[in-house]
């Protein structure tokens, strides 16, 4: 559906100035990443915990899918997923975010390190973030890093809400989300292959 011109000029530019502010107040030059949040009166964690030391591979990931990264920060943030899956043992840049924030840090008991979204390995994130990687040239990483999650379907015989960092699933074993952009991640390497022909 195509926006009449009026509404499209309006919406480009709320696109456009939500997309500039993020990146001018979230997104840490020095470290190459997003900063998890902006307290606007001061963080409700202890003065000696660095929430900044956590990245965020969800959040990266919509960020690429919002275009607000360019080739080369891209690379470096799925340098950084990469790294950040070795180090805690994760079985795929699904992983939500590393390191997790500490037991301590929610009231609700299901997130505890590892758990769910603080520090789960979701294939909701970590095949979108493959997507982007093949529209973006990264062809070769995108086939690499989508293996460990495709291989787990199988092994699994399901398609899991998220993984613990020791790759067992959890949740529904039906999570149409998960199906949902695997198949997409598929079909765009697979439309990649077709041009090479």
């Amino acid at each position: 559906m195509e926006l009449i011109p009026k509404t499209k000029k309006k919406w480009t530019q709320i696109r456009n100035d939500l997309a500039r502010n993020s990146m001018n107040f979230l997104w840490d030059e020095k470290n190459q990443k997003f900063i998890p949040h902006i307290y606007l009166d001061g963080s409700p964690y202890p003065d000696d915990f660095d929430e900044n030391k956590i990245y965020y591979h969800g959040g990266t990931a919509i960020a690429i899918e919002a275009g607000l990264l360019n080739n080369k920060q891209v690379k470096t943030s799925l340098n950084k997923m990469i790294a950040n899956v070795e180090a805690s043992g994760a079985g795929s840049i699904g992983l939500t975010l590393y390191p997790p924030y500490p037991k301590w840090a929610f009231e609700n008991k299901g997130m505890y390190p590892y758990g769910y979204q603080n520090g789960g390995d979701w294939t909701w994130f970590g095949a979108r973030m493959i997507q982007q990687l093949v529209k973006l040239g990264f062809v070769k990483e995108a086939y690499d890093q989508l293996l460990p999650m495709t291989d787990r379907v199988i092994k699994n015989n399901g398609f899991y809400e998220w993984y613990t960092v020791d790759n067992k699933p959890e949740g529904s074993g039906t999570f149409r989300g998960s199906a949902g952009v695997l198949y997409k991640s598929i079909e765009l390497l697979e439309e990649w292959a077709e041009k090479q022909k």
